[in-house]
This record gives structure tokens, C-alpha cells and sequence, in this order.
């Protein structure tokens, strides 16, 4: 059962904010790595480059959390547990662009190089736990 982003929490996914992505390796242990991301209504989205660990989770095991905490307030934060449901090359290079924008207010990604390929994933919301302690 899928779950919305609750319109009080739709801030920290406008800000600049960089978020948390827990995947699980091979042998079961968490891995967490430091993300941009937005949010499209249905879907979280991540960007990667193909082939990285976090890639090769994802695609070996779906379950995943996002983790947003407001650097302004550490009381303000959402947690958001999902699958991911698609995982695509198609407009991934537009996204990691628009995330650019987005982050460091740059028309297109700096960090890209020649041989990676850009992946896209969007991870379907199951259980939203939006927190407000300010």
C-alpha cells in the first residue's frame, strides 16, 4: 500500500536538503549513503550512476529508506520506508541535471563523467513517519 507525502513535510523535499538512503548489501548488512532526491507526487526519486553499490542493491533488493532532517531544525525531519519500483536510464540525465539546479544552482551536473551512465529510481512510499517536534 503506497502512502503520500503529507503536505506539512513537502518543504523538505523542496529544499536543498541533502537526505540519507539506506540500502542492504549482499550479506545483509545496511548501507547508508548521502543523496539528492525529489519527490514527484507518486514517487521519491533518486539518481546514481550505473554499477555503483547502492545500484547494485537496489536492483538485488528493493526495500529502501529515505531519511530528510531540516538543518534548521533536527526536530523537523520524515522518514520515508519504500521499493523501489522502476529503475530507469530514460531521463536520467534530465533528472541528475534537474537535481543539479536544484542543489548547487548549476544548469547541468559538474561531477559526470565520460563512461558512467545515470540511473534514475523511484521508490514508492510505504510508511511515512513525518516528525514536528518544533
Amino acid at each position: 500500500m503506497s502512502q503520500q507525502i503529507p503536505e506539512s513535510h513537502m518543504v523538505l523535499f523542496e529544499k536543498p536538503i541533502v537526505a540519507a538512503l539506506a540500502t542492504i548489501m549482499p550479506d545483509g548488512q545496511p548501507q547508508v549513503n548521502p543523496v539528492w532526491c525529489d519527490y514527484d507526487g507518486e514517487f521519491v526519486r533518486v539518481n546514481s550512476a550505473k554499477g555503483r553499490a547502492k545500484d547494485r542493491n537496489m536492483r538485488a533488493r528493493p526495500q529502501v529508506t529515505v531519511l530528510l532532517v531540516d538543518p534548521e531544525n533536527p526536530f523537523f525531519w520524515i522518514e520515508v520506508r519504500g521499493k523501489v519500483e522502476e529503475i530507469t536510464e530514460e531521463g536520467a540525465d534530465a533528472h541528475i541535471d534537474l537535481l543539479a539546479k536544484k542543489y548547487l544552482g548549476a544548469d547541468s551536473y559538474p561531477f559526470r563523467t565520460p563512461t558512467e551512465t545515470r540511473v534514475m529510481y523511484k521508490i514508492r512510499p510505504t510508511r511515512v513517519q513525518a516528525v514536528d517536534m518544533s
